[in-house]
């Protein structure tokens, strides 16, 4: 069964959007969906498989949907041939990542002493993220520090070719991407969809909903290398 959380919709309504939800269908079909579209969230959810970056599935992987993984990882790539702007929430900061060529680490618990996976507290801020200063994600949260929730145990290893990192937890885990140059996207960690009555997670929804608003300027051409060959276990770690 395929759901969306309401929050999703509510977070979009109150940004000044109007929410268009998209089920898993063949990747074939992406070109006729995102005709419909102005712009893109990809959402939180379950694992990606580990073979969409070319690792071995580690024992505390989730259940994976490789319909899901085809159908989003093909929407990423036909929205940013189109230059729509994209946001991507937990799981879909991690797709975002995977495709454009980056890795993931499949399970944090291995490499820090810090609790990522806060699920009985999804709308308390639980860690503090710090924001590189003139990033385009301080500019939209309007801080450098900013209180997040934390409902993840996967996150971004190496970041794909296009994006770079923009913000961290205290122990050294990656929480957001974004975009160079004229690629129009942000992904977090984090679920502002959670948190949108704190000051700073709303805006998230609001940047996407003005850049839908604007025109494609151009098209956005990338070549995304092949996946980067796993790492043994032992000398896997979070990049600060």
């Amino acid at each position: 069964m395929e759901t969306v959380n309401r929050v999703y919709i509510d977070s979009v309504v109150a940004a000044g959007g109007v929410p268009i939800i998209l089920p898993v269908l063949d990747p074939s079909m992406v070109g006729a969906v995102l005709d419909s579209i102005d712009g893109l969230i990809l959402s939180g959810g379950g694992d990606i498989s580990p073979s969409c970056y070319g690792q071995e599935p580690v024992p505390e992987l989730d259940v994976v949907d490789p319909a899901r993984d085809a159908f989003e990882l093909a929407l990423v790539h036909e929205a940013l041939d189109r230059h729509l702007p994209v946001l991507g929430v937990c799981r879909g900061h991690q797709l975002l990542n995977v495709a454009l060529g980056g890795s993931l680490i499949q399970h944090v618990d291995s490499l820090t002493e810090v609790l990522h996976q806060e699920k009985e507290r999804p709308t308390q801020v639980i860690h503090q993220v710090h924001i590189t200063a003139g990033s385009l994600l301080a500019a939209v949260v309007g801080a450098e520090d900013l209180g997040v929730n934390t409902l993840h145990h996967q996150a971004v290893q190496e970041s794909g070719a296009g994006l770079q990192i923009v913000a961290w937890s205290s122990d050294g885990l990656i929480e957001a991407v974004e975009g160079l140059g004229d690629l129009r996207v942000l992904g977090v960690q984090w679920h502002p969809e959670l948190l949108k009555e704190r000051p700073g997670h709303l805006e998230l929804f609001r940047w996407l909903v003005t850049e839908a608003a604007r025109p494609a300027r151009a098209t956005f051409e990338l070549t995304v290398s092949p996946p980067t060959p796993p790492m043994p276990r032992s000398s896997r770690r979070a990049v600060a």
